[in-house]
């Protein structure tokens, strides 16, 4: 599976972004994703996950209200609808894919390349 994110960029505080990620390969359907984040001089943290349905999902409590993760297996792709931005959330975002039913695990196979967000004051 490879994995290609996009959407990232400049955004005021209170703002919103849609980033999203496209995935080639077999089984898409069948992948449990993944985003998480890496902030300058810290490390990579979870911040959403979806099951291969879509019918359950997860969020890191720093994004929970304001993010939302969704995915369309129809187009291999998968969404973070990221509102209420803060300048906290400034941050490279990586998707990610694992094969694994478990939307609580932290374990993924495949990743895809980051999407820098900025969120100014």
């Amino acid at each position: 599976v490879q994995l290609q994110a996009y959407g990232g960029g400049l955004v005021q505080a209170g703002g919103s972004l849609r980033l999203a990620c496209a995935a080639s390969g077999r089984s898409f359907s069948r992948y449990v994703l993944g985003w998480f984040r890496q902030a300058p001089g810290k490390e990579r943290e979870f911040v959403a996950a979806i099951s291969w349905s879509g019918g359950g999902t997860r969020y890191a409590d720093s994004v929970k209200g304001r993010f939302t993760i969704s995915r369309d297996n129809a187009k291999n792709t998968v969404y973070l609808q990221m509102n209420i931005l803060k300048p906290d959330d400034t941050a490279v975002y990586y998707c990610a894919a694992d094969s694994s039913s478990d939307i609580f695990s932290l374990r993924y196979a495949y990743w895809g390349q980051g999407t820098l967000v900025t969120v100014s004051s």
